[in-house]
Formats: structure tokens, C-alpha cells, sequence
């Protein structure tokens, strides 16, 4: 299937091409043929399946097809989103895909002054892009109307959960127009997300592709067995003498992810680390050298990570492996998007197994060794039958310090796989797929559409 086929108007159709992209993604072919009807939608899809065109390109179709805002300057649509970084991706997305038509939008977010982003918003602007806090505070000054919405997006539901942001949401949502079309966007669908879905959409269709699970399956992966004292060298070794230009590394702390960017600088390695204790302008700088190839490494904890979007990003490095499998699976998908290479490289210290094991419980896959590297600890991998609260550690009888150099580590191609699945049903449909007009399909020609 092509964009064209999609029936979008031709100003989008133009920009698409001149990004280079001409398939769409499983949930965009899914997704946006419903949204153009104007119905409501329920989206279980995660970073990189190309969510942000899914839901972008309809609304950029239905708000030129409408005209001019009536009144003038009246906020149309609004797109919520839980981090500052997301809510720039999305508004370069709009800025891309919108450039031949006259459609205005903004983006604002706290940690920066609120002046530029009022007056922009006084000049008027068809699409708001909006983290829930700043909203709040300009709705509550009066410099935020937003009683003529008439398409509201709710994207990363379950990351505004996580972040405690579910009840800001809720007081946005009661100052918007009940007559509206809804989007709600979210990688899992946890009860209080489903709950809150059932509150605000209408008969929504409903659409899921990629399971987490799977979503793993088309990147390649090491594990790395390290003891923790020696994580910082392995790295520094990596990013050295592997050939690795750009990766996105990721670690569990603010404090671990300042430490890890200070050595890798000593080290002469440029590198800089983003969370949520970095001021924006510094955030956003360090996002723009690392896209520029000015960084090799770029250090993040999971929420500042979130929303990050990089092209031909080739590596992803777990410094620390993540206590919970499902975030694993988000940080590698990092890279490896739109059908392209990707290589995620993890260290796992001795207290780090059973968060492996969880890990190759999730994704079904065992993840390969990696015992060519100057730091190798003897571990041996817990069963995957056994239950967190009987882990046992257990290590071959050769000790557990470094070896000598024996290799680079970096590893070979990741194995190629098809698209995933997705499938278009109502919220009903979910257990039956043979069921009513839904159904899975499988996408075809490739997956070459928008990675955002």
C-alpha cells in the first residue's frame, strides 16, 4: 500500500514524498483511513512503530479540508503528551508533514519562559501541542481557551500514568468540548488507562500492532557479564574500539547518567547525559548535537529518553539492564526502526540476572553472550522457570574476574524480520479477531513509512 492510496490530500502527499517516505506503517495503514472518517480511536502502539504520522496526517487532511478556525485564531486541536522532549518530535513531525498547507500549530512545555509560547499562541494556531503542567498554568492565568477543540490526541497514556500526570490530565479533558473527536495513544493499557479510555472515547475503533514482546525480534542483542565496578570501562572500551559512531546509552539513575557522561568526556569520548534535573535548553542542545553526529554517546535515564527519535541510530547501550522487561524492550527500540539495523548491546553484573531472565521470559528470546570483551565475568544465566523470590545467583567455577582482552564485542547483523502485525477493530473485537469486520493483517511492501 502507498500514502496515495490512503486518500490524503495532495499537500501532504508532496511533503511525504519529499521525506522519502512512500509506504505507510502497519498502524498508519490501519490507523488513519478511521480517523479521517472522524471516528474515535483507541491505539495500543509504542515509539517507533510510526504512531505520531498515524494520528498527525489525518488531522493535518481534516483541519485543511475544514478552512479557516471559526472564530479566527480559536485552538482546533490539541495533542497532550507527557515530556517536553515528545512534544517537540511531534511538533517537527506537524512542521514536516504540514509545510504545504497553511496550518499553524505550537508547542509549549515548562523548564523555559512562558512569554514566546503565550504570544504564539495570541497570533493563533490551529494545532496545540502540550505538556499537561504548562497547559495548566496558562488555562488557569486565562491565556489558554479551549472550549472550541475539536479533535483532542492523548498520546503515551500509560507514560502520563507512570509520571503522575493522570489527574492533570483529567482536569484538561474537563475543558474540553464534549462533542469532539478523541485519540488515545498508549504502549501498554494498564486498568486505570482503560478506565480513563472508556471515559472519553465513543465507540472507538480499535488498533494494536507490535506487541511489546515482539517487538524486540528484529534487533540484534548482546548481554555483556561484567561486574559493575568495570561497566565504565567496558563502555569507554566500546565506544573506542568498536567502530560504534552515535549510541543512545542508557542508565537507571540522574546521578548514574551525569557520572557515566563526566568519564566518557575525560576519556575524550563526547558525550552528554539528559534527565529530568537538566534545564530544557540544555536538554534540548544535547538532543540536537547527538542527531548532528557532534556526540558519540548520548546518556539517558528512561523518562528523559522518552519522545527521543534519532535517525539511523545504530546502537543502544544498557549500562544498567532495567528492572522491568517491558521498559528493556522500549530503550532498544530505539534503533533497529523502520525496518533498519540495530544492535543492542547490555551489561548484566551478578545482582542483574534475574532482571535477564524477566527479560528473556517477555521477549521469548534468548539473548546471545558476549564473552569476546576484556571484562568478561563467569556467570551462568538463572532458568527461566524460577520465581523472583527463589533467584539464586549462579557462577561457573572459574571465578568471576575480568579476562584479558579477547575482542572487540560489538557483534554482527541484526537478523531481518517482516513488519508486525496489526489489526483495526472495534475495542469489543479484541478476543475474537474472526469476528465482525476486524481481523489481523499482515502489512505488505515493506515498512518504509514515518518512523514518528
Amino acid at each position: 500500500m502507498t500514502f496515495s492510496e490512503l486518500n490524503l490530500i495532495e499537500p501532504l502527499l508532496q511533503a511525504l514524498q519529499e521525506e522519502g517516505y512512500t509506504s505507510p506503517t502497519p498502524i498508519q495503514e490501519q490507523a488513519i483511513p478511521p480517523v479521517l472518517n472522524g471516528d474515535d480511536l483507541l491505539g495500543c502502539a509504542q515509539t517507533g512503530t510510526g504512531k505520531t504520522a498515524a494520528f498527525s496526517l489525518p488531522l493535518l487532511h481534516r483541519l485543511h479540508e475544514a478552512g479557516p478556525a471559526h472564530p479566527a485564531k480559536a485552538i482546533r486541536a490539541l495533542i497532550l503528551t507527557p515530556t517536553r522532549e515528545l512534544a517537540l518530535q511531534i511538533g517537527d513531525s506537524i512542521q514536516a508533514y504540514g509545510r504545504h498547507t497553511k496550518i499553524r500549530h505550537t508547542v509549549i512545555f515548562g523548564g523555559v519562559g512562558q512569554v514566546p509560547q503565550v504570544e504564539q499562541i495570541k497570533r493563533g494556531v490551529d494545532i496545540l501541542v502540550a505538556t499537561p503542567g504548562r497547559l495548566l498554568d496558562l488555562m488557569n492565568q486565562g491565556l489558554v481557551s479551549l472550549k472550541h477543540i475539536e479533535t483532542f490526541i492523548l498520546d503515551e497514556a500509560d507514560r502520563m500514568l507512570d509520571m503522575g500526570f493522570i489527574h492533570d490530565v483529567r482536569k484538561v479533558i474537563a475543558q474540553i468540548p464534549a462533542h469532539r473527536q478523541t485519540l488515545l495513544f498508549s504502549a501498554t493499557m494498564p486498568q486505570e488507562i482503560q478506565k480513563l479510555a472508556n471515559s472519553i472515547l465513543r465507540d472507538p475503533v480499535y488498533v494494536e500492532v507490535t506487541p511489546v514482546s515482539s517487538t524486540a525480534e528484529k534487533i540484534g542483542q548482546k548481554v555483556f557479564f561484567v561486574e559493575k565496578t568495570y561497566k565504565r570501562a567496558l563502555l569507554k572500551h566500546l565506544l573506542k574500539e568498536t567502530g560504534i559512531k552515535r549510541a543512545l546509552v542508557f542508565s537507571r539513575t540522574k546521578h548514574g547518567a551525569d557520572r557515566i557522561a563526566k568519564e566518557l568526556s575525560k576519556a575524550g569520548i563526547a558525550a552528554q547525559s539528559i534527565h529530568g534535573d537538566k534545564a530544557q535548553s540544555t536538554r534540548v542542545k544535547a538532543l540536537s548535537q547527538f542527531k548532528n553526529y557532534e556526540l558519540q554517546a548520548l546518556v539517558a535515564t528512561d523518562i528523559a529518553a522518552r519522545g527521543i527519535d534519532v535517525d539511523d541510530l545504530t546502537h543502544v547501550i544498557n549500562v544498567d539492564l532495567p528492572n522491568e522487561p517491558e521498559t528493556y524492550v522500549h530503550r532498544i527500540g530505539r534503533t533497529g526502526r523502520a525496518g533498519a539495523d540495530g544492535l543492542a548491546l547490555s551489561f548484566c553484573d551478578d545482582t542483574e540476572l534475574p532482571y535477564l531472565r524477566d527479560i528473556e521470559k517477555l521477549t521469548k528470546q534468548t539473548i546471545p553472550v558476549e564473552e569476546e570483551q576484556p571484562f568478561h565475568a563467569e556467570y551462568q544465566k538463572l532458568p527461566l522457570g524460577g520465581g523472583k523470590a527463589t533467584d539464586k545467583l549462579a557462577r561457573s567455577g572459574g571465578g568471576n574476574q575480568p579476562r584479558g582482552p579477547r575482542g572487540g564485542g560489538q557483534g554482527g547483523r541484526p537478523e531481518q524480520r517482516g513488519a508486525g502485525q496489526g489489526h483495526n477493530r472495534r475495542p469489543d473485537q479484541r478476543q475474537g479477531s474472526s469476528q465482525g469486520g476486524g481481523g489481523n493483517r499482515r502489512s505488505s511492501g515493506g515498512n518504509r513509512g514515518p518512523k514518528r
